[in-house]
C-alpha cells in the first residue's frame, strides 16, 4: 500500500502533499499528517475528580523516563565549526523566511485548562520532528485552510535539507504539533472530551526528510549539516530566550503516548551536541 501510494505520487520529484489522506503506512512514521491536538477524538479521557475547587484535570498515564542524550559541555575543539555557527547566528534575523499560515492550524497559548485551573502557557520544551515528505509539501499544508479538527496542523519551525529557514509560526502561538502527548508527566488538557497534550508549552521544529526516508521504513540516510547548523542556531536561539535547558529538547517519538510516532529517524545527537557546545549554551 505504501510502495503504491508513494509510486502514485512520483516522490521523487518532491510534489506538494495536500492533507493525509492514503498515508497509511508513512502514519508510523510520525510526519505532518495528523499530529495536531485534536487527533485523539477517540482517545478516553478519564472522569476529573471533584474538589473544593471543582473538577481536576487527569493527569496522562505513565511513560518511559526521558534521559536526554545531550550533556554539559564548555570546551570547544573546533573552532572553525564555532566561527560557521556564530556568523549563521548574525544572519538569523534576516535569512529566516516567515510564514502565514491558515488561522485553523493554529492557537493562542492557553492561560488556563479546560477545568479553569492555570496552566503553563510559555515555552519549556522542544519537540524535534521530520517533515517525512518535501518542504514545500509543509508549508502547502501548513497554509491550507482544515475546517475538520483531524487535520489541523503546525511546527514552529521548519529547517530544509539545504539549510533553509522557515518559521511557520510565531513561539508566542501554540503549534498543533503532537496530539496524544506528555513530558515528564506534564501535559495540558485543553477540551474537556479529548486527552492533554504538550503543545501548550512546547515548542516545535521539524526537519526536512532526505529523499530516501520518504516511505515507512525505521531509518533513512540522515540530515545534512546544514540541518544540523540551522537546527542548533535556532536551538540555541530558544534556549537562551526561554530558559530551555539541553534536557527538555525530546523527539516526538518520546512525548507520544500512543506509541505510533518514530520522528526524527536517524537523529545524530552527536552532531547536535558538538553544534550546542559552539554556541556555549551546554555549559
Amino acid at each position: 500500500m505504501v510502495r503504491q501510494f508513494l509510486g502514485e505520487l512520483q516522490w521523487r520529484q518532491r510534489p506538494l502533499w495536500i492533507g493525509a489522506a492514503g498515508l497509511g503506512g508513512l502514519l508510523l512514521v510520525g510526519g505532518i499528517a495528523l499530529v495536531s491536538q485534536q487527533l485523539w477524538h477517540d482517545q478516553p479521557t478519564a472522569l476529573a475528580p471533584t474538589t473544593a475547587t471543582g473538577p481536576k484535570a487527569p493527569a496522562p498515564p505513565a511513560q518511559a523516563a526521558w534521559i536526554s542524550p545531550l550533556r554539559r559541555q564548555c570546551s570547544v575543539p573546533d573552532i572553525t565549526l564555532q566561527q560557521r555557527l556564530q556568523q549563521l547566528q548574525q544572519q538569523l534575523p534576516r535569512r529566516m523566511e516567515r510564514l502565514r499560515i491558515a488561522p485553523s492550524n493554529y492557537g493562542p497559548r492557553l492561560a488556563r485548562d479546560a477545568y479553569g485551573h492555570p496552566i503553563p502557557n510559555r515555552p519549556q520544551l522542544v519537540v524535534l520532528h521530520e517533515t517525512v515528505y518535501g518542504l514545500n509539501s509543509a508549508i502547502n499544508t501548513f497554509m491550507t485552510d482544515h475546517p475538520d479538527d483531524a487535520d489541523q496542523v503546525s511546527y514552529h519551525m521548519l529547517i530544509g535539507e539545504t539549510g533553509r529557514i522557515v518559521q511557520v509560526l510565531d513561539p508566542d502561538r501554540r503549534a498543533f504539533g503532537a496530539g496524544y502527548s506528555a513530558f515528564r508527566g506534564r501535559w495540558a488538557v485543553t477540551n474537556p472530551s479529548m486527552a492533554g497534550s504538550v503543545n501548550n508549552f512546547a515548542l516545535h521544529l521539524s526537519l526536512e526528510t532526505p529523499l530516501d526516508g520518504e516511505n515507512a521504513n525505521s531509518s533513512h540516510s540522515g540530515y545534512s549539516s546544514a540541518q544540523y547548523d540551522a537546527t542548533a542556531v535556532v536551538l540555541a536561539d530558544w534556549m537562551q530566550r526561554f530558559g530551555i535547558p539541553a534536557d527538555h529538547i525530546t523527539t516526538h517519538r518520546h512525548v507520544d503516548l500512543g506509541l505510533e510516532r518514530a520522528d526524527p529517524r536517524s537523529f545524530n545527537w552527536g552532531a547536535l551536541q558538538v553544534r550546542l557546545a559552539a554556541l556555549g549554551v551546554l555549559c
